[in-house]
């Protein structure tokens, strides 16, 4: 999947319902970067001690950064770190995994059920490499996720100790492939060899999700090289470009220019010419006052008659009253409303 637009390059059995170990755990990292909470520090409730493996080791009542969690979470797999991060934010695993399944909801995601934070087996959590890449991408856009999951080393404090604790990524994609920046690996028993991986090529950004692999390393790698071998990156929209202009009653410049307020960059095959159509909407006037970076319309755009996105389009300036008759009216007019409140205040 191209990590910026979605699409999706190839798959197989995309939408089958596996089990799908600690890939979890991507959710459980984006609800907690999502939180506004990163900050926090955490204490650690005993019931996130009890879990097995464990993998961090916490003691009961011990403080973490809510961040530094997130850390030991991704970088480690810990199951136990999982635990602790659903217990703050939601006070149980149950309400957990309703914030959970509410956000795969959002996502699209909806071959997907959580019953955990972690990823043990249970037969009513499961999900689709489809869904787990819809998943891994809303990961990859959040800044502070897509940092963590690159982290080949992390050092965090150590409640009680002298040193840090060291947690190196158990992601060893990080070291088999240079452009490589992520994301997760997952093993169960019931769900096999299971990794989500990113890689980065001149600021493109594909990743991958295989499950229940014979060889899960191999298989992502060739599958990201895949890409970039065969794929290249298109720009249909970059932002600020002129698309018309728009009159402006009894203004001053009588029109102003509409531009793009974003971009829009697809990926195409190497052999494949893309059937782009782009449609327009805008005002047949405005009114009064207009200011710059007002919104004013969009640029609709279609893929093979599909529509793939909708950019927004703001003024490049202002526009002002052109008869100074009807400014000093105006500023006028203000002036009393100003005074009659005044007095009515003093009153």
């Amino acid at each position: 999947m191209d990590v910026n637009s979605g699409e999706v390059l190839y798959g197989k059995n995309i939408h089958q319902r596996l089990p799908i170990a600690s890939l979890t755990k991507i959710m459980t990292a984006l609800l907690a970067a999502e939180s506004g909470k990163l900050d926090d520090i955490v204490t650690v409730h005993p019931g996130a001690t009890k879990v097995e493996p464990s993998a961090i080791w916490f003691v009961p009542g011990e403080k973490i950064s809510l961040s530094d969690l997130v850390y030991g979470l991704m970088l480690r797999s810990g199951n136990d770190a999982a635990l602790a991060i659903a217990y703050y934010l939601a006070e149980s695993v149950d309400s957990f995994s309703e914030m959970m399944n509410a956000k795969a909801v959002e996502l699209g995601a909806h071959n997907t059920k959580f019953r955990n934070p972690h990823g043990l087996s249970n037969q009513n959590h499961f999900s689709t490499a489809y869904d787990l890449a819809l998943i891994t991408r809303a990961a990859l856009l959040n800044p502070f996720v897509h940092q963590v999951v690159a982290v080949k080393r992390y050092e965090s404090p150590w409640e009680g100790h002298n040193q840090p604790r060291v947690w190196h990524n158990k992601n060893r994609l990080l070291q088999l492939m240079s452009a490589a920046d992520g994301v997760k690996t997952g093993w169960t028993q019931a769900a096999g060899h299971c990794l989500a991986s990113s890689a980065t090529k001149g600021g493109w950004q594909l990743l991958g999700i295989v499950l229940d692999s014979p060889d899960h390393y191999g298989e992502n790698r060739a599958l990201l090289e895949w890409g970039f071998k065969n794929f290249h990156r298109v720009d249909l929209v970059t932002s600020g470009v002129f698309q018309g202009y728009v009159p402006v009653k009894d203004g001053k410049p009588s029109s102003v220019g509409a531009v793009t307020a974003g971009e829009l960059k697809w990926v195409a095959k190497n052999d494949e010419n893309l059937d782009v159509g782009f449609e327009l909407f805008m005002p047949l006037e405005l009114g009064l006052p207009v200011s710059k970076g007002q919104f004013v319309g969009q640029l609709t755009v279609r893929i093979g008659g599909k529509e793939v996105a909708r950019i927004p389009l703001m003024t490049d300036q202002a526009s002002t009253d052109k008869s100074w008759l009807r400014k000093l009216l105006r500023g006028g007019i203000n002036y009393i409303r100003f005074v009659h409140g005044s007095l009515q205040t003093l009153v």
